[in-house]
C-alpha cells in the first residue's frame, strides 16, 4: 500500500509561465496523462538470459529491478483513482490517465490555461507533492504541465540574398564524406516537436540532389502526427531534419518521431527512439533546445537518463547547441547554454560559417552574425565529464566555475553559407545548427554501416583524436554590442568544440580500435 504521507518533491518545482495571460482553471473533467519516470537502479547484479537484443536485454533486467517500484506507482494509481495506460520497464515509465480533478488531488497541485498569442498550454507553478514512499523512487512526474518546452535551432534567410548555399550532398562532400558507403541497414531517428513533412517535398528535394528519395516513416508518440499544415514554421525545421541527414546518407531509413512540444512529450520522444524495437535507430538527432535555466530539476535528470539509455543501446545522439550566441537568447546579462545539447551523455553541436572555392572549404570560423549566431559554453548544471578532462574547457565566463563545455562537434550553420531544402512546395536556404545535428548524424550512420557495430557514444573516442576534425581557430560567440561569451583558438573551444568533420579521418579514427562503444556516467 502507498504511503498517505506526503512529502515536497523539489525537483518539480516551476515558476508561473513568462508572457503569457491566464485564462482560467482547468476544468475538473479535463483527461490529462502524465508520465513518471523512475530512478535508475543499479542493474549489475541482476542475472538474465542474453538473447543478443540489447533492448529486449535491457528490459529484462528492468522488469526485475524496478518491479516494486511499478507495483507502488499501480497502488498509487489505485488510491488516486488513476488509469495506468502504459507500462514500460525498459524506459522506466509509466503512464497514468484521469481527470484534472483527480490528477491535482494525486499531486497537489492546481492546474490553471494560459494562452501566449497563439498558443493555449495548461501550467502550474511550485513543487508537486507525492506520498513519502514514491518520492524516493520516482525521478520526474511529466505531462501536467504542457507549456511549449523547447524551440527549433533553425534560422531561414531572406529570399533576397545572394549568398551561396549548399544542397546537404553538397556539404557532405566539402567536408570529405565517405562515399563507398550510404547508411545502408542504419536507421536515422529524428525528433520533431511540430510540424510535418510531405513526400512531394522530399522527393523534389532528393530529385535536386540527383539521389533517389529515402524510406521516410512518421512514428507517432504522446498523440504526435506528422502535420504539415502550410502556416506551421517547424516544417522547416522537419525538412531539414529529413533532407540533410538523407542526402548525406541516402541508403539509411529516417524515422521521424513526432511528439507534442511538452516537457513529457520531448522526454517520451528520446527515450521512446532509443527503445523502438521495430525501427532499431542506431542515431538520433535532435534540433530542439532551450536554455538549462527554462528546464526543471526533473526535466533535465529524465531526459539525461533516456540520453544516458541511447548510449548503453549504442545509439548516438546529436544535439543542435543554440542559434543565440553565448546567452542562448537569455536577458539576464549571463551566458547560457543549451539543453539538452549540455547533457554529458549527448553529442552537442556548435555552428560555423564557410566560403569555398572549386568544392573546397577555403575559410571556416565561428558562425557569428551579431545577433544569432552559435550556442556554446560552460554548463550551470554538468560537472566537467571524464571524456572533457583534458580539454582545457575554460571556467565560466559568469563566475569562473567548472562545467561541462558545450558543444563537442561543430559544422556549417551559418545562413550566409545554407543549405538549400523544399518545404511547402518552395525552395527555401536555411541555416542554425539544426542542420549541424544531422549532417553528424548522417556521417555516423555511414560510419556505423562500415563499422563491425554501430559506433554509439564515441565521444571518449573523438576526444583522444581531435586530429580527425578541422580545427575552427577564428571568431566568437560575443553578442554585438556585449563581452559575454567565448572565443575560438586551438583544440577544443566552447564555440566549435573539437571542430568541423573530415569525413574519412572520423571514420578511420571511429573504427580504427574494435570494442564496445564507452558509456557515459549520467550527472
Amino acid at each position: 500500500m502507498a504511503s498517505t504521507q506526503y512529502t515536497e518533491f523539489s525537483p518539480s518545482a516551476r515558476k508561473a509561465p513568462e508572457n503569457a495571460t491566464l485564462t482560467g482553471p482547468v476544468a475538473a473533467d479535463e483527461t490529462i496523462t502524465v508520465s513518471i519516470y523512475l530512478k535508475p537502479r543499479d542493474e549489475s547484479s541482476v542475472t538474465t538470459h542474453h538473447t543478443g537484443d540489447a533492448r529486449a536485454d535491457l528490459k529484462a533486467r528492468r522488469t526485475i529491478v524496478h518491479a516494486h517500484d511499478i507495483t507502488l506507482i499501480h497502488e498509487f494509481a489505485h488510491q488516486a483513482g488513476l488509469n495506468i495506460v502504459q507500462v514500460e520497464p525498459g524506459r522506466r515509465l509509466i503512464r497514468l490517465e484521469g481527470p484534472a480533478a483527480r490528477m491535482e488531488a494525486a499531486f497537489k497541485t492546481k492546474l490553471h490555461h494560459y494562452r501566449d498569442g497563439a498558443k493555449h498550454f495548461r501550467a502550474r507553478t511550485g513543487s508537486l507533492h507525492l506520498p513519502s514512499d514514491m518520492a524516493e523512487i520516482v525521478e520526474s512526474v511529466l505531462g501536467l504541465d504542457t507549456r511549449p518546452a523547447a524551440q527549433p535551432r533553425m534560422v531561414t534567410r531572406p529570399q533576397a540574398s545572394t549568398d551561396p548555399s549548399y544542397l546537404p550532398n553538397q556539404l557532405g562532400a566539402l567536408y570529405d564524406f565517405p562515399t563507398s558507403v550510404t547508411g545502408s541497414g542504419q536507421c536515422i531517428a529524428l525528433i520533431e516537436l511540430g510540424g510535418g513533412f510531405t513526400a512531394a517535398d522530399t522527393n523534389a528535394a532528393f530529385q535536386a540532389m540527383g539521389l533517389a528519395s529515402p524510406t521516410v516513416l512518421a512514428v507517432s508518440v504522446d498523440g504526435g502526427t506528422n502535420s504539415p499544415t502550410p502556416d506551421d514554421g517547424a516544417n522547416a525545421e522537419v525538412a531539414l531534419d529529413i533532407q540533410v541527414a538523407g542526402g548525406v546518407a541516402p541508403g539509411a531509413k529516417i524515422a521521424v518521431y513526432f511528439t507534442p512540444n511538452t516537457d513529457a512529450g520531448f522526454v517520451d520522444a528520446v527515450s521512446a527512439a532509443a527503445n523502438d524495437a521495430t525501427n532499431k535507430p542506431s542515431v538520433m538527432s535532435i534540433s530542439w533546445g532551450g536554455p538549462e535555466s527554462s528546464w526543471t530539476t526533473q526535466t533535465l535528470q529524465s531526459m539525461t537518463s533516456a540520453l544516458a539509455d541511447a548510449a548503453t543501446l549504442n545509439v548516438s545522439v546529436f544535439v543542435a547547441a543554440g542559434d543565440n550566441l553565448a546567452t542562448d537568447g537569455v536577458t539576464d546579462g549571463k551566458a547560457h547554454v543549451d539543453f539538452p545539447a549540455s547533457s554529458p551523455s549527448a553529442i552537442g553541436c556548435g555552428g560555423t560559417a564557410i566560403i569555398t572555392s572549386n568544392g573546397t572549404i577555403t575559410r571556416e570560423s565561428v558562425w557569428n552574425d551579431g545577433t544569432g549566431g552559435t550556442g556554446g559554453g560552460v554548463s550551470d548544471v554538468y560537472a566537467v565529464p571524464s571524456f572533457q578532462q583534458n580539454a582545457n574547457v575554460p571556467p565560466s565566463v559568469n563566475d569562473g566555475h567548472a562545467g561541462r563545455g558545450v558543444p563537442d562537434v561543430a559544422g556549417d550553420a551559418a545562413p550566409s553559407s545554407g543549405i538549400n531544402v523544399v518545404v511547402n512546395g518552395q525552395s527555401a536556404v536555411v541555416g542554425g545548427t539544426s542542420a549541424v545535428a544531422p549532417l553528424w548524424a548522417g556521417l555516423t550512420a555511414l560510419i556505423n554501416q562500415h563499422a563491425a557495430k554501430p559506433v554509439g557514444f564515441f565521444l571518449p573516442l573523438l576526444y583522444n583524436n581531435a586530429a580527425a576534425l578541422r580545427d575552427i581557430t577564428s571568431g566568437n560567440n560575443i553578442p554585438s554590442g556585449s563581452n559575454v561569451g567565448y572565443s575560438a583558438g586551438a583544440g577544443w573551444d566552447a564555440c566549435t568544440g573539437l571542430g568541423s568533420p573530415n569525413g574519412q579521418a572520423v571514420l578511420a579514427a571511429l573504427t580504427a580500435t574494435p570494442g564496445p562503444a564507452p558509456t557515459p556516467t549520467p550527472a
